[in-house]
Parts: structure tokens; C-alpha cells; sequence
């Protein structure tokens, strides 16, 4: 029985960056959540015990479209990148019309440009608030965590745009697959791990492989906050084309695909986006 006074609320939980549903990774979305209070949020989020959860709220500000507070079991994110595709998703497949051009979504790391593309979200990558060398102590810590042989990395780059990644370049598309993580030893890291796919072993349908180890101890599925660091990273150092595909989830029996996309001076993170299940949860 719902008690007296509880608050009811839509619900929508998607499924981002991948063209089947059930091959991405998901997100639960609450609409319309500005009664809330931050620890109902974050109980909210706990409760799914998805790697996000996000919450729909009128902007602060008149040319803003929406407002998004994104968080995980643990805490609240100023920005990630699956939330933002799959909150835009929701909001308008919820009736929402941009005001002009592009959507435009504010989250606590500021305002993050949307775009639509025959269905096709995208969202303007961020920029990097720690870009350059990893420092030796945590490369070491994170090259041990991975279980990592020197001769498989080529590379390593801070890509952080928020939630603090750091990426590790590796020499192919089998050498990521291979990964088996210390969780206890990369604690409190965020790692992700690329490299390239061989298009003549692997066929055409992505150009590399990223998986990503979070700071609570699981892989993500498919994480669009880091594929945009690593693609400002290798497309800003020329090892990546201007355009491509990331494949990411494979280990974890997921298809994602990500499409990058540099236009002009900005790099553009996409995916689709399936709807897997509406209706109304109450606080």
C-alpha cells in the first residue's frame, strides 16, 4: 500500500550506445524530480545500484533546455557521459523541444551542448580539466592494478573531464581484451584502456577497443566521459582519424559503439539510444 502523501514520478530506464537494446549500458532516468531533496536522489540511486542514475529538473536558467543531476550508489557526478545521452533521450522522447539549434543541458559541471543527428545523440566532449603525462607513481599503480607487461603499452594520458580518468594506450584490440584487473590494487582510480582494432583480423565495424575500470571496483559497460577524454587525447595527437568508432563492453557481453566526430575545433561523443522500460516510482 502507497502511503499518504507519498511523490510519484515518471521513470524511464535506457539503454545507451547501442543499436539493440539490452547491448548498452543502462541508465534510470526520473522525470520532473525538482521535489526531491539530494539524499532521496542518492537513495534513489542506490536502489537501482545502476553506475548512474539521473534525475530530470527545470534549468536555472531561461536558454537552458533542462537540467540533469547525475549520480552513482556512492555520489553525485558533475557530468558523465551515458547520462547525458540517455537523460536528452528521455526529455525528449517526455515532450521536450529545444529552444534553439542544439539542446543545451546543464549539469553541475556546467552546460554540455547536444546535438541530434537522424535520431543519433551526441553531446560536445568537455574539456579536460587534467590532460598531459601520468605521473610515475600512479602509472605504476595503475599499470600493476591492470597487470600489465611494459611491452603491451604504448602510451599513457590523463583524460580527465570530471570524474577524474586516466587512459593507458595499448598496443592491439587483444591485449585490451586480455585484461584481468586487481580491483583492490587500482582502487580509488579510474583506468580506462584502448588501442586499435585490426581491420584486417577484426573487420571493419570499429576502429578501437576501450574498456574502463572504475574507482569503485566494476568495468563499466560503455562510458561516453571517457571516450571523450581518450578521443580529445588521440585525435588531438594524431594517432586517431577525425572520425571513428569505439567498441566497448565486449568482455562484458555488450556491443557498444560509440561514433566520434571532430568538427571544427570540437569533438562530438554519440550513440543511440534504446528505451527498455517506462513507468512511476514513488518516494
Amino acid at each position: 500500500m502507497v502511503r499518504h502523501g507519498t511523490k510519484k514520478f515518471s521513470f524511464h530506464q535506457v539503454d545507451v550506445f547501442s543499436s539493440r537494446a539490452l547491448l548498452g549500458n543502462p541508465l534510470a532516468v526520473v522525470i520532473g524530480a525538482d521535489s526531491l531533496t539530494a539524499s532521496e536522489m542518492a537513495a534513489f540511486a542506490r536502489w537501482t545500484n545502476l553506475s548512474e542514475t539521473t534525475f530530470l529538473l527545470q534549468p536555472k536558467s531561461a536558454d537552458v533546455d533542462y537540467r540533469v543531476r547525475i549520480f552513482t550508489p556512492a555520489a553525485e557526478l558533475p557530468f558523465a557521459g551515458h547520462p547525458t545521452l540517455g537523460s536528452c533521450h528521455v526529455w525528449l522522447s517526455s515532450g521536450g523541444r529545444p529552444k534553439s539549434g542544439d539542446i543545451i543541458q546543464e549539469c553541475e559541471a556546467g552546460l554540455v551542448r547536444i546535438r541530434c543527428d537522424n535520431e543519433r545523440l551526441s553531446f560536445e566532449a568537455p574539456q579536460l580539466r587534467r590532460s598531459g603525462p601520468v605521473e610515475l607513481d600512479t602509472l605504476t599503480r595503475a599499470i600493476n592494478g591492470l597487470r600489465l607487461a611494459s611491452d603491451v603499452i604504448v602510451d599513457a594520458n590523463w583524460v580527465d573531464n570530471g570524474p577524474g580518468w586516466l587512459a593507458v594506450l595499448l598496443r592491439s584490440r587483444t591485449d585490451v581484451l586480455a585484461l584481468r584487473p586487481d580491483f583492490a590494487v587500482l582502487s580509488g582510480l579510474r583506468v580506462g584502456v584502448v588501442a586499435p582494432w585490426d581491420p584486417m583480423k577484426e573487420g571493419p565495424d570499429a576502429n578501437f577497443e576501450v574498456r574502463a575500470f572504475t574507482a569503485a571496483g566494476f568495468e563499466d559497460p560503455v562510458t561516453g566521459s571517457l571516450n571523450a577524454g581518450i578521443a580529445q587525447w588521440l585525435i588531438g595527437s594524431g594517432i586517431a582519424p577525425s572520425s571513428y568508432i569505439a567498441s566497448q563492453g565486449t568482455v562484458l557481453g555488450r556491443e557498444g559503439r560509440v561514433h566520434v566526430e571532430q568538427v571544427d575545433d570540437q569533438i562530438w561523443i554519440g550513440g543511440d539510444v534504446k528505451t527498455c522500460i517506462k513507468g512511476v516510482v514513488a518516494f
